[in-house]
């Protein structure tokens, strides 16, 4: 058993909500930017409403998954978020890490998006997986070949048509060698590059419309990555 198995990953970011709106984004409001976790077994060690915030799940062999959320008031109704994830990887540590702290910028860069764009709306949430085939190194730029927007910028207008999935007209509002991230007026959807970390590349979609079907949404889009890696 390696000594370095645990790790901690810092951020600090502004948001563009206030410090009410983003624990309401962080405690109940998850499936808008992430994913549901209201199934998570854990415990909140510190709740300090509205300004810190520390849920922690436990293990055997001491194993544990931490996540704290220190919350600033700003001016202009924005909030300074402090957040620090710990706890112990008990395998590929290196792949591990490079995953999970990559993976929270386009997160919590998404938290702020669904902040100034959706706050509050229900939301339907779809999470897609693409198939093995996907894994390949050039698997996440063979998914923005499909989509259209490998040569967009962040901040790029997109009209796409996609085969069985429909007209997306919106932004791309993140975009990086591992994540891409489109917003129109009615959803978010990301995507994550995780060929780089030995998984598959997986999608989800957050629907505002107030008419979201999970079920065609993960018919649409499963068929659609079927064909991107077929």
């Amino acid at each position: 058993m390696t000594d370095n198995r645990e790790f901690e990953i810092v951020y600090d970011t502004e948001l563009p909500g206030t410090p009410e709106r983003v624990w309401e984004a962080i405690t109940d409001g998850t499936a808008g930017w992430m994913f549901p976790t209201d199934q998570w077994p854990d415990v909140q060690t510190v709740k300090e409403y509205p300004t810190h915030l520390v849920s922690r799940m436990e293990g055997p062999d001491g194993w544990f998954n931490q996540l704290e959320h220190v919350l600033e008031p700003l001016d202009g109704g924005r909030a300074r978020l402090h957040y620090v994830h710990s706890g112990i990887f008990a395998d590929n540590w290196d792949e591990q890490y490079d995953g999970a702290s990559k993976h929270t910028e386009f997160y919590l860069h998404t938290l702020g998006q669904y902040l100034k764009y959706f706050d509050g709306k229900p939301v339907v949430f779809t999470d897609v997986q693409g198939p093995a085939a996907s894994q390949r190194p050039d698997g996440f730029v063979q998914l923005k070949k499909a989509l259209g927007v490998e040569s967009a910028a962040q901040g790029s207008r997109v009209e796409l048509e996609l085969d069985g999935v429909g007209r997306l007209s919106g932004e791309v509002d993140f975009s990086n060698e591992h994540f891409l991230g489109l917003r129109t007026s009615a959803a978010m959807y990301r995507f994550f590059g995780r060929n780089s970390f030995g998984a598959p590349v997986g999608m989800t979609v957050h629907d505002f419309s107030g008419s979201g079907d999970p079920e065609a949404t993960a018919k649409a889009w499963g068929d659609f990555l079927e064909k991107v890696y077929a």
